[in-house]
């Protein structure tokens, strides 16, 4: 099976194109925790399947490297629309993908038949408990006290297509995430488990995070995760509607449109590597 590696600010994930290779959905989950395997696979954050789709241009189907399911990824979306353009598979600048989250639209910017960078529409933020979700009365879990590891954390609650919660501190550089990350994930207020974005504000146009993403732990970015952060941020009065989102892998530019509600997220992918899978 031929694969490719690609990554959206160091959020790396093994693309196979599905076009081509079979690959049946029902061994998706353990191909994903084999790949993604750093020691013992290719490593990676997950599989991302590139598929055809009936109510798009191509399908994303997206797997974490613990072979759980994903709804949507903004940076592993952008690397998949660089694939398909520089592969002569679309010559479409503007791009719809289905998502376990929906249909998503990209739009390619292009120099010299490169993919330099694709900004993405990431749709609007839920605040609604009961479709993050979280186990929570009301008609939003905004700000609200969480106590994980003995300490209390104003926790924001909100999905993007998959569920976040978003904690604001004065560090990120300080926080062991690895002891705090897995009990954020697991805590039985959120019944699907939780991606958790840690943002530390810098000014109202700057947001510095780190990201404990369910299924997989700390990656060096993430954008779905970046999109809620800024969200977050602004209904809790600490961001403008547009800002840089600076993560441990690169930088990401996030927008909250407020006419249309939409949130949009511009960034780079890049290739790392190809090669063959043996059985």
């Amino acid at each position: 099976m031929k694969f490719t590696k690609m990554h959206g600010c160091g959020n790396d994930y093994i693309y196979v194109n599905c076009l081509k290779e079979k690959v049946p959905e029902k061994s998706r989950p353990d191909l994903s925790r084999r790949v993604s395997h750093r020691n013992f696979g290719i490593g990676s954050d997950g599989l991302i399947c590139i598929c055809p789709s009936d109510k798009a241009d191509f399908k994303m189907d997206m797997y974490n490297a613990d072979g759980s399911s994903a709804q949507m990824c903004g940076n592993g979306i952008r690397c998949l629309a660089k694939y398909v353009f520089e592969r002569g598979m679309t010559d479409k600048t503007r791009l719809d993908i289905e998502t376990g989250a929906g249909i998503r639209t990209v739009w390619l910017n292009i120099k010299d038949g490169v993919v330099v960078s694709v900004r993405v529409c990431m749709g609007g933020p839920e605040f609604s408990p009961e479709k993050i979700p979280v186990l929570a009365d009301g008609k939003d879990f905004i700000n609200k006290p969480v106590e994980v590891a003995g300490i209390v954390w104003n926790v924001t609650a909100l999905s993007v297509g998959n569920p976040h919660a978003v904690v604001f501190v004065d560090n990120v550089d300080w926080l062991d995430l690895q002891t705090i990350g897995p009990l954020f994930e697991n805590n039985p207020l959120f019944p699907e488990r939780i991606n958790t974005e840690f943002v530390q504000v810098i000014d109202r146009g700057t947001l510095k995070l780190r990201v404990w993403e369910r299924g997989s732990g700390e990656t060096l970015a993430c954008g779905t995760g970046s999109t809620a952060a800024l969200a977050a941020a602004v209904v809790c009065g600490k961001s403008d509607n547009s800002a840089k989102l600076i993560l441990r892998g690169g930088e990401l530019l996030i927008e909250w449109d407020r006419q249309d509600g939409q949130i949009y997220m511009t960034g780079p992918a890049d290739y790392v590597c190809e090669g063959r899978l043996l059985p």
